[in-house]
């Protein structure tokens, strides 16, 4: 598939670890080689602000997507191509996702995992069919995974609804799995209850 701009899914905080410095300077020069925008929940700290930074120096264009109540807190980036403002949190999520190609979750806390499930549930139930990778740095999420595979072995879970997640460590071959990606997401129980 033409990929045209990925939403990265982020941190406002960053730990220092130069392996995931290291991992997002190569996402952005993956991306900006390109030619994919970048669209994030534009901030300029954490994460959030290494990726857009490192994506905006190499020449490349970010859309950053932030609700007011943040930008009054003086966190949103003052350097991005584009800059969208939303009234609220769902309103952000929303937009983030409508101009978004594909999805990738790098390392962050409780609100990148309520994004990154959101938008994974979305794909579940069939609202959209775009692709969703987690780069998986230093192991990061592999607890994460384990879980998904033990909701799989008690039943909460479809493997093929388990393997909509695209699992990688290295960004170059993350792009190109996103590239090639197409989403089946095992839609029976919804056909079997005429609930599509």
């Amino acid at each position: 598939m033409r990929v045209k701009s990925i939403c990265v899914y982020c941190g406002a905080n960053f730990n220092g670890d130069e392996q995931l410095k290291l991992a997002i300077e190569t996402l952005a020069s993956v991306l900006v080689n390109k030619g994919i925008q970048l669209v994030y929940g534009g901030g300029s700290v954490g994460v959030m602000g290494l990726i857009a930074d490192a994506v905006l120096g190499k020449g490349g264009r970010v859309t950053g997507v932030i609700p007011q109540f943040l930008m009054d807190k003086e966190v949103g980036h003052g350097g991005v191509s584009e800059m969208i403002v939303t009234e609220n949190m769902h309103q952000r999520k929303q937009k983030m996702a409508d101009i978004s190609d594909a999805f990738i979750v790098l390392p962050g806390g409780f609100g990148t995992l309520e994004e990154f499930f959101e938008v994974l549930t979305w794909l579940q139930l069939g609202l959209h069919n775009k692709p969703i990778a987690v780069l998986n740095i230093e192991g990061f999420y592999d607890h994460l995974f384990a879980q998904m595979d033990l909701m799989v072995e008690r039943q909460f879970l479809k493997p093929t609804n388990r393997n909509l997640v695209i699992n990688e460590a290295d960004p170059e071959r993350l792009v190109e799995k996103i590239e090639s990606f197409e989403a089946r997401p095992d839609d029976v129980w919804f056909r079997d209850r005429n609930l599509t």
